[in-house]
């Protein structure tokens, strides 16, 4: 683990960054918008465990939900570091994302999809504020997604697994937030194609 003893080196005054094997990078290449997207969401995440911190003492579901956004945040850094690390560089024992943690993911949902009612239409994001925290974090989620996606098509270097945890997450914390919403009582809004403005 690196030791972070110095936070300022001013090796970026140049509008470059250092990968992992010591490469140094425009900051604005695809690569560093990725994994930068990804140190986001967890950002995101983050907030949203701080609304939760308040229900953990009374609501198990919290609790739950908790937990899972803590070992997601671990996850997104060990993703993130992948993608700071070109294929060359990576070692033995390297904290990797990889099947069994998409597979973790599915059963986080379907978890929590047991505790809600089947929906029938789209929803507005919103609701209590860790269930909003939760949409927003869904929406960095997917456009990390996206930056992967077209990373992976001039880089075969990039896991598939990576790619495949950002698409299960965004599903888990849509449902995350709808579990935590609904355990707090907080309808749900759903989209009407038909609205009219007010009157």
């Amino acid at each position: 683990m690196p030791k972070l003893t110095r936070i300022y080196t001013r090796t970026g005054d140049n509008g470059t960054t250092g990968l992992v094997g010591g490469q140094r990078v425009m900051k604005n290449t695809l690569r560093i918008e990725t994994y930068g997207t990804v140190d986001e969401l967890s950002s995101a995440i983050g907030i949203a465990r701080t609304a939760l911190r308040p229900l953990l003492a009374t609501h198990r579901r919290a609790q739950r939900l908790d937990q899972w956004l803590a070992w997601t945040q671990d996850a997104l850094f060990n993703l993130g570091s992948d993608l700071a690390t070109l294929p060359g560089d990576r070692w033995e024992g390297m904290p990797l994302v990889t099947e069994p943690d998409i597979t973790a993911l599915e059963r986080a949902i379907d978890e929590a999809q047991r505790d809600l009612e089947p929906l029938n239409n789209f929803i507005h994001p919103g609701g209590s504020f860790p269930g909003a925290y939760l949409h927003l974090a869904r929406t960095i989620c997917r456009r990390a997604e996206r930056l992967l996606v077209t990373l992976r098509e001039s880089d075969d270097g990039v896991s598939l697994d990576t790619q495949h945890y950002l698409n299960r997450l965004s599903d888990a914390l849509f449902v995350w937030s709808r579990w935590i919403n609904a355990e707090l009582n907080e309808p749900e809004y759903l989209w009407n194609a038909k609205t009219q403005p007010p009157t």
